[in-house]
């Protein structure tokens, strides 16, 4: 490994990395692969300052998913269920009947698909795309202003689909409303994983961090210390920003009572509520506009870095052994929690007949939730000194155990999410241990990836994320087809 620069990159995960350069092999044949294997970091990166942070922690306040997460897809399902029929009584009749069998059927092709699968195939689709902007663009994000106004550009085309969906008021739209579904949550879960990697340059950057730094250098404090105090500097900033999504969450959907509650028999009151969710993302998403990175290397192009820094992050994978089996992982529990995620919600569309009313209600619960639960998992960590592995394992967990819950109803109506108090439960413990999940994964990835490689890491754990829930929806919505059920 190389050992040009003493930049020790300290990880209580492994001590084996220990230099920026070190995802370079010695290996003479990997050679064109480091040409391109370049830190973006500088040792004269500015300190981060205090507005800096917080127009950080409030953007993530607005992008927090209330309206290209939830009720787009609510709005989706609705549509499409009132355009479809039931199979069992045929064309012509309504899914929504009282007499309805609970099947519900969309043209598709040359033939029919049920609304569920439909909804499956368009969070496959979106999650394809995702793969391919995450794997093309995400390496150069790292690089000049590229990566400011990527951000800028997949935040304004969510801001647009969500706005546009203002459109989607008759059920003969409802293709539309998917196409805008799938531009939303591409365009979105783009905005998280790009906002997320400039988490590290940040959390290294924090004038503590800093303080470290100078203390662990001149010899005052030890490596193990310097290891664990950073670790928690990181997670403060991790937690804080999920606490500002999670009040975002709550003041969001509180607003929007504001209009469901008394234009309740209004029509088009669902997509006043979308305008109102974006529009709030808008007025606190416009203040963040993160500094420039270092230049593009010579004779690279911002559109073929992505894929080389790839092949030569994977052709390197014996100097990152951990990294990687932490993203492999990663990959198979992401498309588990999401393909349950996505199920529960059409689960839970069907029970509340794709109301927005009551699904803000129970997403109060999950939001409130999750801002108390991220707040006293942070304090356990801090107070007791705990590592962010432990602290990850025992929310994953309780991840498990989500589809555990949901299988049990293949054998039996009386559990397994078929009753309204199964869904507050669900939005209850989502909050409890989902929020600082999220929090602690982040934290994982960032101790786990070479400073200065933070876009190129984090948009192959965007893709572990992403990738791997194309394969979940797909499977479930071929069983859905072949079961009817």
């Amino acid at each position: 490994m190389s050992a040009s620069s003493p930049s020790l990159v300290p990880s209580a995960l492994h001590t084996e990395v220990k230099q920026v350069e070190d995802i370079k092999s010695d290996e003479p044949s990997d050679q064109d692969a480091n040409q391109i294997a370049i830190s973006s970091i500088s040792k004269d990166e500015p300190f981060v300052t205090r507005r800096e942070l917080w127009s950080y922690y409030l953007y993530y306040n607005g992008d927090n998913g209330v309206g290209p997460l939830g009720y787009t897809q609510t709005l989706f399902q609705g549509l499409a269920t009132a355009a479809g029929y039931d199979p069992v009584a045929g064309p012509g009749s309504s899914c929504l009947a009282t007499t309805a069998s609970g099947q519900c059927v969309v043209p598709w092709g040359s033939g029919t698909k049920s609304v569920s699968s439909v909804v499956l195939i368009a969070n496959g689709i979106s999650f394809a795309l995702m793969t391919a902007i995450f794997t093309t663009i995400g390496s150069a994000a790292d690089y000049g202003t590229f990566g400011r106004w990527l951000l800028l550009a997949v935040t304004v085309v969510c801001w647009a689909a969500q706005y546009a969906s203002m459109a989607l008021t008759t059920p003969n739209r409802w293709v539309l409303a998917m196409v805008l579904y799938i531009i939303g949550f591409v365009s979105y879960g783009a905005t998280l994983v790009f906002y997320a990697a400039l988490f590290p340059r940040l959390a290294r950057n924090t004038p503590h961090a800093r303080q470290l730094r100078e203390k662990y250098e001149s010899g005052e404090i030890p490596p193990e210390v310097y290891e664990q105090e950073e670790s928690l500097e990181k997670n403060r900033i991790s937690n804080i920003s999920t606490v500002h999504s999670n009040v975002g969450y709550i003041i969001t959907l509180s607003l929007n009572l504001a209009l469901l509650l008394p234009m309740t028999n209004n029509p088009k009151v669902d997509n006043y509520v979308l305008v109102l969710v974006t529009t709030y993302w808008v007025v606190l998403g416009i203040w963040w506009n993160p500094g420039p990175g270092p230049s593009l290397p010579e004779g690279e192009h911002y559109m073929t870095i992505g894929w080389k820094q790839i092949w030569a992050t994977l052709k390197t994978y014996k100097h990152l052994p951990y990294t990687f089996v932490y993203l492999f992982s990663f990959f198979l529990l992401a498309d588990g929690l999401n393909t349950t995620g996505t199920l529960v919600a059409i689960c839970q569309n069907n029970k509340f007949s794709f109301s927005f009313l009551q699904n803000t209600y129970l997403g109060l619960s999950q939001a409130i939730t999750s801002t108390i639960s991220t707040l006293v998992f942070w304090y356990v960590q801090r107070y007791w000194k705990i590592s962010t592995k432990k602290m990850f394992v025992v929310t994953n967990v309780v991840t498990i155990l989500i589809p555990l819950w949901g299988m049990i109803g293949i054998w039996t109506e009386k559990f397994g999410f078929h009753n309204v108090w199964e869904f507050w439960v669900y939005n209850i413990v989502f909050g409890l241990f989902q929020a600082p999940y999220y929090a602690f994964s982040q934290t994982m990835m960032a101790e786990l990836s070479p400073p200065g490689f933070d876009n190129m890491f984090f948009g192959l754990f965007g893709l572990s994320n992403r990738a791997s829930s194309m394969v979940g929806p797909n499977v479930i919505q071929v069983i859905i087809n072949r079961t009817g059920q």
